[in-house]
């Protein structure tokens, strides 16, 4: 079998920052996919589930209510090797396009406080499993270190 796309960029060049991972057509649209890359694969730790469980129940509650984007947003959600997320929008967009929207969605999840937004039995089929307060410390640790000066090698792949 052929390999799929994101089994192709080298993950030991890549570093946290926010790229596009790919772009489909679906019918007379674009759906373009970002790879929002949190932490440095092979080389930091990983996120654990409930942190980054966190993060997707805020951020894709932030995202869906978006006055802009709203409309756009498709998905969000973690990756299976937990070291950031996928955002699906529907849209022709590149990086640079987004950088304003992300640094929205992590300081609203740095910010967040009171009940997590679906955290409970009836709306989640996990629901106990949560870190608010670590959700929290890597928002901040996203849009400082990364975020909030983003270099232009940190919105394009590595070769």
């Amino acid at each position: 079998m052929e390999k799929i796309a994101s089994f192709t960029i080298d993950h030991l060049k890549l570093q946290p920052g926010i790229y596009v991972s790919r772009k489909d057509k679906v019918g007379g649209s674009v759906v373009t996919t970002f790879d929002i890359r949190m932490t440095s694969p092979n080389e930091e730790p990983v996120m654990n589930t409930a942190e980054l469980h966190t993060i997707e129940h805020l951020a894709a509650t932030y995202l869906r209510n978006h006055k802009e984007f709203g409309q756009k947003m498709i998905y969000w959600g973690p990756m299976g090797c937990r070291t950031g997320n996928y955002l699906l929008l529907n849209g022709d967009y590149e990086s640079r396009d987004i950088v304003p929207l992300m640094i929205e969605t992590f300081e609203f999840i740095r910010d967040f406080e009171g009940e997590v937004p679906g955290a409970s039995a009836k709306d989640c089929g996990n629901y106990l499993d949560m870190n608010l307060g670590m959700a929290k410390y890597l928002a901040k640790k996203y849009l400082e270190e990364v975020l909030y000066d983003i270099r232009p090698d940190r919105l394009v792949y590595p070769e």
